[in-house]
């Protein structure tokens, strides 16, 4: 596939990063020379420097031909213009477009083809926003992914000791939850995936992923770790867009407090928010934590735009008290120095934002992808098509699928129906199949088990 990235900052390198690892064309346009130059260093890409939304720039990066363009540019106006440009110039068939502001986002008839011809938006804000909502729904998770609409969602926990099933083959869960169907999709020990079988036994810090029906994830978190409290009180540092979104989302059944350092946004914030309380200060003062009573805090959650105040917030956080610490976290290397230690969970608003757009890459009918452990593992929702003669799924059984290395079939939604999958599981046409890929390089086989032959009309 021909695609064109405008922009190169850290959106636009990691997805220029995931797509030219997949054999794609990929041409990268950005105004500063040195990121262009940084990225021709690592990966096999065009590059071309320019305004991204200029008729000649798009013409030399190859729009003339370009199958997709994916405008993640730092301004909104010149990604919907540089969509415009693209669909009545270049006809290209398929233009996506990062949109932050929420005041484009409330107007349905905007990105249309007689409007503005975007044919998906993305919001990162938004993507965050309901991604650490999930969090906080889930005390004891580490993450949580959506499939089919919100029926089926993919877990990963810690394994803590004394949990239930720690140190227990995987085969007794069925003993343990009656009535609650779940299939672990993956182990990771010391950082290395084991493939779950049967006699698997849980250790005691253990990240176990598993997909079941959004009714049970409760129970099957009970069942790994001490389910932790629900979450009444939460104070969120940083009052951006993410902040008001969540401190909307979180008010009516949550305690929220929210700090904002600047006086005028915090004036702002308190007339768009209900029941939220909107302090002016530094969420890294020790004495307004104190005073607050930031021990009594069930989750503190650091959304500034600044990854070291984040991470400084956060660890004081942690220090005077708060049960569970959340940051935001721009930087990839840093997630990785973080995560797991004094910060339970760090955040990174690039990895959502291209989990979202891989859908729309991806080959096959491919209609959800989340990347999983910083990148190295995906989980993807395929939907089957065709029939036993021409389609290499439709018509078999779980255990007669040639699946790739580290691949496993965690669950089918099928009409309104959530199937949990185990091996002797048929699928049958249309029915969306949600697979856990532990090493990502294996993505475009299994997208091709889920492309039809020649006779499938």
């Amino acid at each position: 596939m021909k695609i064109i990235i405008l922009g190169a900052g850290q959106v636009g390198a990691t997805l220029a990063e995931n797509l030219a690892n997949e054999a794609n064309d990929v041409t990268v346009v950005d105004t500063e020379a040195a990121l262009l130059a940084d990225l021709q260093d690592r990966l096999d890409i065009r590059s071309v420097q320019g305004f991204p939304a200029h008729p000649e720039i798009l013409r030399s990066a190859g729009a003339d031909d370009a199958d997709m363009i994916i405008a993640v540019t730092e301004s909104d106006e010149t990604n919907m213009v540089a969509c415009q440009i693209a669909y009545t110039l270049f006809h290209t068939p398929t233009k996506i477009a990062r949109i932050r502001a929420a005041e484009y986002l409330v107007e349905d008839r905007l990105f249309q083809q007689d409007a503005l011809p975007v044919d998906m938006s993305i919001s990162p804000e938004q993507l965050v926003t309901d991604y650490i909502s999930r969090l906080i729904q889930y005390p004891g998770a580490l993450q949580v992914v959506d499939f089919a609409g919100g029926r089926v969602r993919l877990v990963g926990v810690k394994a803590y000791y004394g949990g239930p099933l720690v140190g227990q083959e995987l085969r007794t869960m069925r003993e343990h939850i009656p009535g609650v169907d779940t299939r672990v999709a993956a182990v990771y020990r010391r950082g290395k995936p084991i493939i779950p079988e049967g006699d698997t036994i849980i250790e005691a810090d253990d990240e176990v992923f598993f997909v079941a029906a959004k009714r049970d994830i409760k129970k099957v978190i009970s069942e790994l770790r001490k389910l932790d409290r629900p979450v009444k009180h939460v104070m969120l540092a940083g009052g951006g867009n993410i902040g008001l979104r969540l401190a909307r989302a979180l008010e009516d059944h949550c305690q929220v407090k929210l700090i904002e350092m600047n006086r005028e946004r915090a004036r702002y914030l308190s007339e768009q928010v209900k029941k939220a309380i909107v302090l002016v200060g530094d969420a890294a003062n020790e004495q307004l934590l104190v005073e607050e009573n930031i021990e009594s805090v069930d989750v503190f959650c650091a959304i500034t735009n600044d990854d070291e105040a984040n991470i400084l917030s956060s660890m004081l956080a942690k220090r005077l008290g708060a049960r569970k610490a959340l940051s935001l976290i721009n930087r990839l290397a840093y997630v990785d120095l973080v995560e797991g230690g004094v910060i339970d969970i760090a955040i990174s608003p690039q990895q959502s934002t291209v989990s979202a757009l891989l859908a729309h890459v991806r080959r096959g009918d491919v209609v959800r992808v989340h990347t999983l452990r910083r990148g190295a593992a995906e989980a993807i929702e395929a939907v089957a098509h065709g029939d036993p003669g021409n389609s290499r799924v439709v018509g078999r059984r779980i255990d007669e699928i040639r699946l790739p290395p580290g691949t496993t079939i965690g669950a089918i939604a099928r009409n309104d129906e959530v199937i949990i999958a185990h091996h002797d599981t048929v699928i049958e046409s249309n029915d969306h199949v949600i697979l856990f890929i532990v090493d990502k390089k294996y993505t475009s086989d299994v997208e091709r088990l889920f492309q039809v032959g020649l006779g499938f009309l």
